[in-house]
C-alpha cells in the first residue's frame, strides 16, 4: 500500500505540467514521494503513536530539500542547521516571487522546484496517511485531485486528457490494492464437507479474479466516459468533440452569448512569457503612427473589475461588405487606413481579432462576427493564430472644438456607460472633482485625469504590484500607493470619468508596437496594453493614455495628440490639461492595486523590465496563507489519528471491564 500511495502520488503530479516550462521539477517530485514514503514506513516501524504519524514524512521531506536545495551549508549535506534552514527560506521566497510574477507556464528555476517539492511532499504525506495508516483510500483521491485543480483553475483548458488518465489510472490502482489487502486480512476460507474434495490450492483462498476483472472494467469505462463525456456536450468543449466546430455556429436566428476568459488573464497566459517574442507584424499605410490594436471593450463595471457582454446572431457573420457605422461618430474628420495584419500562430486561441479603431471592414476567411455597438471582432469556434487577415479603418481626427462640444450625452447613453456600482467609494469621484476643477467641458476633464496621471499625479508605473481584488483597491490606489501598470491606470481612469457623468470604457489589446522597415512593424507581448475610450459626441469612442510611457513606463504607449490640446474655449488659464496634483495621503510602503479591471495579470510592460505580479499580498511576501494552510493541514492530519486511537482506547476499556452480576450487585 505504501508503494501504491506513492505511485498514485507520483501519477496525480503529471497533471502540473501546464505550470512549468521545463521539466526538472518531475524530478524534485519523485524525490519528495520518495522521502514522505520512507519516512512514513520508518514511523509504522517504530511503532510511534498515529497521532505523530505525520512528523516522520514532514522530517524525512526537511532532509530531502536540504540534501537536494542547500547542501552546502548542511551538516554532512543532509542534517539541516540554521544556515541550511535561512537558504531555503530565501529559496521558497524567490519561489514565491517567480510564480507570482509570471503566468504560467513560470520558468523552471529553483525557488520554483522547491515549492513544487513541498506542495507535492505535502499531498504524499496526506494520501499516504488516509490510504496506508487510516485504511481510507477512496478519501485519498481528493488530495490527488487537489494537484489537477491547480492548472484547473488558472489555465484556460486545464490539462489533457492523457494526463487526467494517468491520475485516475494511480488512483484506481490504489483502490484495487486496497480491496486486495481487505479481502486478504479477512484470513483463510471456511469451507464445508462437500468440498473436501476439492485440491487444496483451492481451499488456500477465495478466487476473486471474476470481480478483479469486472472492476478493472468498471474503473475503465469510469475514465473513458469522464474523458470523452465532456467533449460531447454542448458547451462543455469550446471547440466541440476533438477539437471540431462545436455547437452554437448554426444558422439560427436566436442569439447566443458569447463568453471568454477574463481577457487579461488569457491573454497573459499566451504572452507573458521571458523570451516576449513576436505576437503579430503588420502592415499599414497610415501616414502617422500607427494607433492600438485592440481586442476586447470592456464596458461594464461591477465594482471588482472590467467586464464585456456580447450576444451573438447568425446576422452578425462577416459578409465582407461594410461593418456596422462607428457609434457617435458624425463631425469629426477621418482618415482611411488600410492594415493587413499576420498573427502568431501561437495564438491560436485567441478568438476576437487584433484592429484598429473603427474598423470599417475586415476581410478574413472563416465565420467572424461583429458585435455592432463596440464593433469587436470575433469568432465562436474558430482562432486567430497563424491567420492572416486585412482591415480597413476609419482614425478619427477630431480638433479641439469638435472634442469641447461633444459633452450632449443621452439618458441612454449615461445610464449604460456612465453608471457605477454603490460599492465605488464616494471618495474616488471627490479626487476625480479636485484633480479636474477648472474643467468646463467633458473634454477638459478627460485631459486633465490624463495629465494628472501621468504627469502631476505622483503615480510611477511598476510591474511589481499585484493585481486588483476588490473595489477598495482603487482608493489606495488613488490616495496611498501610486504605483500600478496599465491595468490600475486605464480602470481608474474609466471610473473617475464616469464619477464625472463622462462616458467610459476599458480597452485591452496591444499598442502600435515598433516600426521595423517602412510600412511595417512588429507587436510584442511587451506591447499588449489596456487603455481607457472616452466617448465624446460627433466624435465617438476617443482613445486616452493615463499610463506612464518611455523608458520609465509602458515603452511603446503612446498619448493622443488630441489629448495633449492647447489652452482652448472653455478652459482656465492652466488649459485642459493645467497641472493640479492632488492632496493626499503620504504614499506608504504597501502596494496595493486598483479595483478597475479585475485581470489578475497584465502584460510585460517594456523591454527588459520583469513581468507584472499575478498576485500579491500587502505588507508582505505573502507568507500567511501558506502558514495557515500549513497549519490547518497539520491539524486535519492529527485530529484523525487521535480520533482513532481515542475509540480504540474506549472499546478496550469496555471490553476489559467485567460484566455486571449477582457479585457485582451486591
Amino acid at each position: 500500500m505504501t508503494v501504491m500511495a506513492g505511485l498514485a502520488t507520483l501519477a496525480g503530479s503529471v497533471g502540473l505540467y501546464p505550470l512549468f516550462l521545463g521539466g526538472q521539477w518531475a524530478w524534485h517530485a519523485l524525490g519528495a514521494v520518495i522521502a514522505t514514503a520512507l519516512g512514513a514506513v520508518a514511523v509504522r516501524r517504530l511503532r510511534i503513536p498515529a497521532v505523530f504519524d505525520p512528523l516522520g514524512p514532514a522530517v524525512a521531506l526537511l532532509l530531502y530539500c536540504t540534501l537536494a536545495f542547500t547542501p552546502g551549508r548542511a551538516l554532512l549535506g543532509i542534517v539541516p542547521t540554521p544556515s541550511s534552514l535561512h537558504g531555503l527560506g530565501d529559496l521558497l521566497s524567490e519561489g514565491l516571487s517567480t510564480a507570482n510574477r509570471y503566468a504560467a507556464p513560470v520558468p523552471d528555476e529553483r525557488g520554483v522546484h522547491l515549492l513544487v517539492t513541498l506542495g507535492v511532499g505535502m499531498i504524499a504525506t496526506v494520501v499516504d496517511l488516509l490510504a496506508v495508516r487510516l485504511r481510507r483510500a477512496a478519501p485519498a483521491g481528493l488530495p490527488l485531485l487537489a494537484m489537477y485543480s491547480v492548472p484547473a483553475a488558472i489555465r484556460e483548458h486545464g490539462v489533457n486528457w492523457i494526463a487526467f488518465g494517468l491520475g485516475a489510472a494511480g488512483f484506481l490502482a490504489l483502490l484495487m490494492a486496497d480491496a486486495r489487502e481487505s479481502v486478504g486480512g479477512w484470513g483463510r476460507m471456511v469451507f464445508s464437507p462437500r468440498w473436501h474434495e476439492e485440491a487444496p490450492a483451492e481451499r488456500d483462498a477465495p478466487d476473486v479474479s471474476t470481480l478483479a476483472t469486472t472492476g478493472r472494467r468498471i474503473g475503465v469505462a469510469a475514465v473513458a466516459v469522464a474523458v470523452l463525456v465532456p467533449m460531447a456536450v454542448p458547451g462543455v468543449h469550446p471547440r466541440g468533440m476533438f477539437g471540431g466546430k462545436g455547437t452554437g455556429g448554426g444558422g439560427g436566428d436566436s442569439a447566443r452569448t458569447v463568453t471568454t476568459p477574463d481577457p487579461m488573464v488569457s491573454l497573459s497566459r499566451q504572452l507573458t512569457n521571458p523570451d516576449d517574442g513576436v505576437v503579430l507584424t503588420y502592415q499599414s499605410d497610415d501616414t502617422d503612427r500607427p494607433d492600438y490594436l485592440r481586442l476586447y471593450a470592456l464596458d461594464r463595471f461591477d465594482g471588482d473589475r472590467w467586464t464585456y457582454s456580447v450576444a451573438s446572431r447568425a446576422q452578425d457573420r462577416l459578409t465582407g461588405g461594410p461593418l456596422p457605422p462607428p457609434p457617435g461618430l458624425s463631425v469629426a474628420a477621418t482618415r482611411t487606413v488600410n492594415t493587413r495584419i499576420k498573427v502568431n500562430k501561437d495564438l491560436r486561441d485567441l478568438q476576437f481579432l487584433p484592429m484598429p479603431y473603427a474598423p470599417t471592414q475586415v476581410r478574413i476567411k472563416g465565420d467572424w462576427r461583429v458585435h455592432a455597438p463596440s464593433l469587436m471582432v470575433y469568432s465562436l469556434h474558430d482562432g486567430v493564430g497563424g491567420r492572416t487577415f486585412s482591415v480597413t479603418s476609419r482614425r478619427v481626427l477630431p480638433s479641439a472644438a469638435d472634442l469641447q462640444s461633444g459633452g450632449g450625452y443621452t439618458s441612454d447613453m449615461l445610464t449604460e456607460f456612465a453608471s457605477l456600482p454603490k460599492s465605488v467609494p464616494d471618495k474616488v469621484r471627490q479626487i476625480a472633482v479636485q484633480v479636474t476643477k477648472g474643467a468646463h467641458t467633458p473634454y477638459d476633464s478627460a485631459v486633465k485625469l490624463q495629465s494628472w496621471f501621468t504627469d502631476t499625479g505622483g503615480f510611477r508605473y511598476d510591474l511589481t504590484v499585484g493585481t486588483p481584488e476588490h473595489g477598495s483597491d482603487l482608493l489606495d490606489f488613488l490616495t496611498v500607493d501610486k504605483r500600478g501598470y496599465c491595468e490600475q491606470f486605464a480602470a481608474a481612469m474609466a471610473v473617475m470619468a464616469r464619477t464625472l457623468g463622462i462616458p467610459a470604457r476599458v480597452s485591452v489589446g496591444y499598442t502600435s508596437g515598433k516600426q521595423v522597415s517602412p510600412g511595417q512593424w512588429e507587436v510584442r507581448g511587451r506591447d499588449a496594453h489596456a487603455w481607457p475610450e472616452l466617448y465624446f459626441d460627433g466624435a465617438g469612442w476617443m482613445r486616452f493614455e493615463p499610463t506612464p510611457a518611455g523608458a520609465t513606463g509602458q515603452g511603446t504607449a503612446t498619448e493622443p495628440s488630441y489629448s495633449l490640446a492647447a489652452d482652448g474655449p472653455g478652459t482656465n488659464g492652466d488649459g485642459p490639461s493645467g497641472r493640479q496634483p492632488l492632496p493626499s495621503s503620504s504614499a506608504g510602503p504597501g502596494a496595493r492595486p486598483t479595483s478597475g479591471a479585475h485581470f489578475r495579470n497584465d502584460l510585460p510592460g517594456n523591454g527588459g523590465q520583469a513581468t507584472p505580479v499575478r498576485k500579491k499580498h500587502k505588507g508582505g511576501p505573502g507568507y500567511t496563507p501558506w502558514i495557515a494552510a500549513g497549519t490547518l493541514i497539520v491539524l486535519l492530519l492529527a485530529a484523525a489519528p487521535a480520533v482513532r486511537a481515542l475509540t480504540r482506547r474506549r472499546r478496550w476499556s469496555a471490553a476489559l471491564e467485567p460484566p455486571p452480576g449477582p457479585e457485582t450487585s451486591r
